[in-house]
């Protein structure tokens, strides 16, 4: 599992032109079982992505596709960790 941590480098303003684009983006990568959770941060200078179910090299690929990514808006940290516990309820694949 991995925490995509966006940092924001460009203005609330392109970001927000942006946006449209990068939700599109986030809503394949959804559907295609990678990204678990995604959000905002709190105060609102970047954003957080769960993926799952890939390894890093594709996860980095993706990442690069990001409008984001392709018009210099953000910039990205991420961290893998193996899930070895989840809350119950809370349906996550863990690897084995």
């Amino acid at each position: 599992m991995y925490v995509v941590n966006l940092i924001y480098t460009a203005p609330l303003e392109r970001i927000d032109d942006a946006l449209d684009a990068h939700r599109a983006f986030l809503t394949t990568h959804f559907e295609a079982g990678v990204f678990v959770a995604a959000g905002p941060k709190v105060p609102r200078d970047g954003g957080i992505i769960l993926a799952v179910r890939i390894d890093r090299e594709k996860l980095d690929e993706i990442l690069a596709s990001d409008p984001f990514a392709v018009q210099k808006l953000a910039r990205y940290e991420v961290t893998e960790f193996k899930t070895t516990r989840l809350a119950p309820g809370l349906n996550l694949p863990i690897p084995v």
